[in-house]
C-alpha cells in the first residue's frame, strides 16, 4: 500500500487516456481517444442529470454524475479499450471482462496516497455507483457514441451505418425521458455545418468583402 511520502503514479497513468484510441476495429475519419470521450460523456451526463432534476422533477446530483462520468473509463489505462464485439461476444466473456475492470479499478485506487483513497473510492469503483447514477452515465456514454456515428457518417464514412442503427435501438431501450429530451433538443444540430449553427445562433461575423474569395 502506498504511503503519503511515496511517489504516486496515479496521474501518470490517468493522463495516458489520451493515448488509447476508441473504435479500434473500425475505419475512422477522425480518431477519438478515451480522454476526449470521457470529457464528452461528463458534459452530457451532467446535462442528462440536470434535465432529470429540473424538467422531470427527479432527485439526482448533476455534479456527482458528471464527476463519475469523467472517471468511468479510467480503468482502461490498465486494460486498454477492448472492442465491443469482443467484449460482448458472449455472456461469459462479458462477465470475465467485468472482473478485470473491477481489478483495474482497485489497482488505480491503490496508487493514491492512503489519506486520499477514501475520497476516490466512490469515483473509481463502479460498484459504488447507485443504479440511477450508473444508468445516467451509461446513457451519456451511448449518446456520445451515437454522436460519433453521426459525425463519421456526415464525413462519408459508411463504416458506421450499422453502429448508428444499433445505438438508436439501445437509446430507445433506455426509455428515459431525459434521453429523449436530449435527442430532440440537442442532437439535430450535429447534422448542421459550422456556418449553419453560427447563423442560427447569431454568431456569424460580417465578413470583410475584401477577403472574400472571387
Amino acid at each position: 500500500m502506498i504511503t503519503d511520502k511515496n511517489t504516486s503514479h496515479f496521474f501518470a497513468h490517468l493522463f495516458r487516456m489520451k493515448l488509447i484510441n476508441r473504435w479500434p476495429l473500425m475505419r475512422n475519419v477522425n480518431t477519438e481517444n478515451v480522454a476526449e470521450h470521457s470529457h464528452q460523456v461528463a458534459v452530457v451526463a451532467h446535462m442528462l442529470a440536470l434535465i432529470r432534476r429540473e424538467v422531470f422533477a427527479g432527485e439526482v446530483q448533476p455534479e456527482r454524475v458528471a464527476t463519475l462520468a469523467l472517471f468511468h473509463d479510467a480503468s482502461e489505462v490498465l486494460t486498454g479499450d477492448l472492442p465491443t464485439p469482443v467484449k460482448y461476444f458472449n455472456a461469459q466473456i462479458a462477465q470475465e471482462y467485468k472482473k478485470i475492470e473491477r481489478i483495474a479499478e482497485q489497482k488505480l485506487l491503490s496508487m493514491l496516497p492512503e489519506k486520499l483513497q477514501p475520497f476516490y473510492q466512490s469515483l473509481l469503483l463502479s460498484e459504488q455507483y447507485s443504479a440511477d447514477e450508473k444508468l445516467l452515465v451509461k446513457a451519456a456514454d451511448t449518446l456520445c457514441a451515437y454522436v460519433k456515428t453521426l459525425e463519421e457518417l456526415s464525413a462519408g464514412n459508411h463504416e458506421f451505418v450499422l453502429a448508428k442503427k444499433r445505438l438508436e435501438s439501445v437509446l430507445e431501450g433506455y426509455a428515459l425521458p431525459e434521453v429523449n429530451y436530449f435527442l430532440e433538443v440537442f442532437i439535430p444540430s450535429f447534422s448542421l455545418s459550422l456556418d449553419e449553427i453560427s447563423l442560427q445562433d447569431g454568431l456569424a461575423f460580417n465578413a470583410d468583402p475584401g477577403i472574400l474569395p472571387d
